[in-house]
């Protein structure tokens, strides 16, 4: 699994014109499901989410959590598979490494239930639907994070 995690003053997906999913203060997460991922590391993902220190606490250092931030709404998350394409050769993407769409939707579903279960609030895109992703990033403070085998 591939995630990418923005920090976000606000953030939304809107599909067919409708807001399907919105934060104020959080962090927004694109997530990449790959074949071959594991619900051993999406479980692994959502926890070290739920708890990566990218907030800023006493004395300016990035050292408070999503769980943990007084002003945080919680996280969006927004399936992506174009995360895994491999872009190695030629001038047009690979997808093929890319989980089918059953394994990813299932997959994407628990990575939401695991942010939730950790006490996250949590809303969410829409997976298969054309989406258009607003955001105010904060910082910015941008990471990618990767499943164990990636």
């Amino acid at each position: 699994m591939t995630v990418v995690l923005q920090r976000a003053e606000f953030a939304r997906v809107i599909v067919d014109g409708e807001v399907v999913g919105e934060i104020g203060k959080g962090l927004l997460l694109l997530l990449g499901v790959a074949e071959g991922d594991t619900e051993a590391d999406c479980d692994s993902l959502a926890r070290k989410i739920a708890t990566l220190r990218v907030f800023e606490g006493p004395g300016g250092k990035l050292d408070v959590s999503v769980q943990d931030e007084p002003g945080a709404t919680g996280v969006l998350v927004v399936p992506n598979f174009t995360l895994c394409a491999n872009t190695r050769r030629g001038r047009r993407p690979d997808f093929s490494p890319a989980a089918p769409p059953g394994l990813a939707e299932r997959m994407f579903d628990r990575f939401v239930a695991q942010m939730q279960a950790a006490g996250v609030p949590t809303a969410k895109g829409v997976f298969g639907a054309h989406m258009h992703v607003e955001l105010l990033n904060d910082g910015p403070v941008t990471l990618v994070l990767r499943s164990e085998g990636r």
